[in-house]
Formats: structure tokens, C-alpha cells, sequence
């Protein structure tokens, strides 16, 4: 475990120099500054865990310096020295953030102690802000791929939304990113530190769904033996990402409505109420305005969850995206699979771009980790995209049987690297007929 670092400031040199001295013996890495502006210069250079400042200071008051670091920098502790007789002082200290204070002529005793439990507690804040800057590094909006204007507008509305606590409806096509998104917006709100949990409404049934979604008591059905907490009260202070919402019962969305106008909930086979604090992101590939009209989604419900609706473009739609999406997933699968593919061949990139996408970047994603496995050097040819697309790179493609048989062959041929007998097996037809159609077509 690394040391904590103690930053001093006090114009009292000779006092200075002892608690420097104490707290060194001690185990900590300690600096020390004369004055509120050296302090700041070591502050803004080194992190820092615990601030010990005398209240009387040549340039500033140090109540008022705690206030003005506190808000700078929140995740360090400060202790503030205060005159014999100015308790006052330490008491406004402390509203103003310190985490505690000491009168002069007794903290040589005391400031260890002390000492030890506000550098505890700074380190694990410390910790909890490295870990969210991680998470948002990983899952927040420069996760997202693409400088289309179509995706630069769908991020700009996620990152005005993020900063509030409105329920969010994700709308779009299967594939298009919608859990992406309302990883992002969680990760850059005030909930981040706060769990986000994921629920597909269309795996389970309607029983199952509410004991997952709302938890249960035991003896509440056959097999409940045992308390359950559900997702709500597992996401509370933070963010539930309810997927393909469309296909939740009509009963649970009249208890979802509740629970978005009340934040409470009953549990299945309890009678008192559970309040939460969780916010809200649905998404849904399905048009949820003509489920209202043909009464399979409550129209109350719908109002309510798009407070604030996002709609995610289909990838036909954001075609200069491929390119930089397709470099990304190239670099991903090369490193996972351990081959050094650097780059597109033009004509696989312009396949590519003439693809119809009916499953979007969940699909190009797919087929440029298949291309990777394929790929013999370090460039993705179209060789190694499925047979549809071979057509596309071309538009001067012939369409005659001996030509698509031709490319055919030449395709699982490719796949088999090589190998003969095995894609003979995968042809269906008999080796020695392969080896004629190889001789004919001059492969």
C-alpha cells in the first residue's frame, strides 16, 4: 500500500519543522508550505490526501482556505490548527469541510490518531474517483464511435440529459447501440458511483419478471424460500436500463408506472411498501405509439418514460462511421486473437459501406471479428466477408451460375485454408469434382 501524503502549511517555521518530523516518523510522505500560495502550487502538483493548516496565515484565513481547497479538491481531508481559546474557529472549520481541528498546545498528542483517520477516509474517496474515472473512461460518451452529425447530435442530447434525473426512452433499431448509450449516460451523471443493472424484459415470464424486477418474500410462491431483493432495490441511488421495454406484461407496467411517479413498490407477497431512488433508462426497437393505439402498452406509462426520448440512427444512415467503427473492431479482434491485421482492403471497406446493416453496428462488429479469424496477412480482403457482400464490393459483379459458383468455392476454399478435403465436405460434393471445378475455373 503506498504512503499518504501530508501537505502542512503554517508560517511558524519551528512548528512546522517538529510536525514534520512527527508525522515522517510515522510512515507518511510529508510536504510543507510557508504560506496559502505555496500550498496551492504543491496541491495542484501532487495528490495530496491530508492538509494540516494553521488558521492564522500571512495571505489567507485558514477557515476560508478550507472552504475554497474543499471545493477544489473534495477528496482531501483537512485538519486545522487553532489557537488555545478559539474553538469557534474549529467549529466553522468543520462546516466549512475540515474534517476535524486541534488547539495548539495539545495536537502533538493527538494529531497521529487524527491523522490516521482522515487519511483513511481521503484514500478510499481517492479510490472510488479513480475507479469512476475508469468506468467513464470505459463506458462514457468517448466510448462512442463515429463524427457523423447524425451521432454527434444522438451524443449532444445524451450529455444534456446525463446531468439531470429524467427517465430517458432510447428508441432505434436492434444493434444500434442503445445499451451503449444508457451506459454513457449514467457514467457521466451524479449516479455513477451507484450501480447501473441492465434487465432484458423479454427473457422471463410475467411472474419471474416481477420477482426480478421487485423482489419477493418467502413463502410469497412455490421456491420462494428465501427473502429476495429485486433489481430496484439492488439499483437504488442508481440507474435500472430496462431493455426492449415493449415487451414487458401490461401488469408490471402499471407497477413500473408506480414506481416512476411514487418510487415505491410492493413485493411480490408483502403488503408495506419499499421506497427507492433509482432513475430510469428504457429502450425499445419497437414503435411504442402504435402499442398504445392497439392496447398493448399503457399510454400513461409511454408519456411517462419518454420524458426525454433519444432516437438512435440505423447504421445505412451513418455510412462515414464505418470506416473509423471497422478500424476500431479491427484493432479489438486483432489484440484478442492475437494477429497483427492493420488494415482494410478498399474494396472490403466499400462492401462494407454498400451492406443493407439490418442488424447494425452489432452486426458489422460481427462480421469484422469473423474477417480477423479469416485473415492469412495483415490486411482484411474481401475474400473474408460472407458471400452477400462479395456482390456489393463490386457493382460490375457478374451473376451468371459460373461466376457466383466460382467465387463460392473460392470463398470456402479460403475458409478451409486450403485444405481440399474439408471443403469438399463443406461443398457437399466429391473430392475429385473439386479438384476438376479448381483445374476449370483456374483457382
Amino acid at each position: 500500500m503506498s504512503k499518504s501524503k501530508i501537505l502542512i502549511i503554517d508560517d511558524e517555521e519551528n512548528l512546522r519543522k517538529l510536525l514534520f518530523r512527527i508525522i515522517q516518523l510515522e510512515g507518511y510522505d510529508v510536504y510543507e508550505a510557508a504560506n496559502a500560495k505555496q500550498a496551492l502550487k504543491i496541491l495542484q502538483q501532487d495528490l495530496i490526501q491530508v492538509v494540516i493548516s494553521d488558521v492564522k496565515l500571512p495571505d489567507a484565513n485558514g477557515i476560508e482556505l478550507t472552504a475554497k481547497l474543499k471545493s477544489e479538491f473534495p477528496s482531501i481531508e483537512f485538519i486545522v490548527l487553532t489557537a488555545f481559546g478559539t474553538i469557534s474557529d474549529g467549529v466553522q472549520a468543520i462546516k466549512n469541510g475540515a474534517f476535524d481541528y486541534l488547539t495548539k498546545g495539545d495536537h502533538q498528542d493527538k494529531i497521529i490518531p487524527l491523522l490516521s483517520k482522515a487519511s483513511e477516509k481521503a484514500l478510499l474517496q481517492q479510490k472510488v474517483e479513480s475507479l469512476e474515472r475508469k468506468l467513464t473512461a470505459k463506458y462514457g460518451f468517448q466510448n462512442i464511435i463515429g463524427s457523423s452529425k447524425s451521432i454527434r447530435q444522438t451524443i449532444d442530447l445524451a450529455k444534456k440529459v446525463a446531468l439531470t434525473n429524467a427517465t430517458v426512452l432510447l428508441t432505434g433499431e436492434t444493434g444500434t447501440g442503445k445499451e451503449v448509450f444508457a451506459q454513457a449516460i449514467h457514467y457521466e451523471s451524479d449516479r455513477k458511483s451507484r450501480p447501473f443493472l441492465p434487465v432484458n424484459c423479454s427473457t422471463l415470464g410475467k411472474e419471474i419478471m416481477e420477482s426480478e424486477l421487485f423482489g419477493h418474500k418467502v413463502g410469497a410462491f412455490t421456491g420462494a424460500v428465501r427473502d429476495k431483493r429485486g433489481m430496484f432495490e439492488e439499483a437504488n441511488g442508481g440507474t435500472i436500463f430496462l431493455d426492449e421495454i415493449g415487451e414487458l406484461s401490461v401488469e408490471l407496467q402499471a407497477k413500473l408506472l408506480r414506481v416512476l411517479e411514487t418510487g415505491s413498490f410492493i413485493k411480490v407477497g408483502e403488503s408495506k411498501e419499499t421506497h427507492v431512488d433509482v432513475r430510469v433508462i428504457a429502450a425499445t426497437n419497437r414503435e411504442l405509439k402504435s402499442e398504445v393505439e392497439q392496447h398493448h402498452f399503457r399510454e400513461d406509462l409511454f408519456y411517462r418514460l419518454s420524458v426525454f426520448q433519444i432516437q438512435l440512427s440505423p447504421l445505412r444512415e451513418r455510412l462515414e462511421d464505418i470506416e473509423e467503427m471497422s478500424n476500431f473492431f479491427l484493432a479489438h479482434f486483432s489484440t484478442k486473437v492475437n494477429k497483427k491485421v492493420s488494415q482494410l482492403q478498399p474494396a472490403f471497406l466499400k462492401a462494407l459501406k454498400g451492406h443493407a446493416w439490418k442488424g447494425n453496428i452489432r452486426e458489422l462488429k460481427n462480421v469484422i471479428e469473423r474477417a480477423v479469424i479469416l485473415a492469412d496477412d495483415d490486411e482484411l480482403r474481401v475474400d473474408y466477408l460472407p458471400f452477400d457482400f462479395s456482390l456489393s464490393a463490386d457493382s460490375s459483379a457478374s451473376f451468371d451460375l459460373e461466376t457466383v459458383e466460382k467465387n463460392h468455392i473460392k470463398k470456402v476454399l479460403t475458409f478451409t485454408r486450403g485444405n481440399k478435403t474439408e471443403a469438399a465436405k463443406l461443398l457437399n460434393i466429391g473430392l475429385t469434382t473439386l479438384y476438376q471445378k479448381i483445374k476449370d475455373y483456374h483457382l
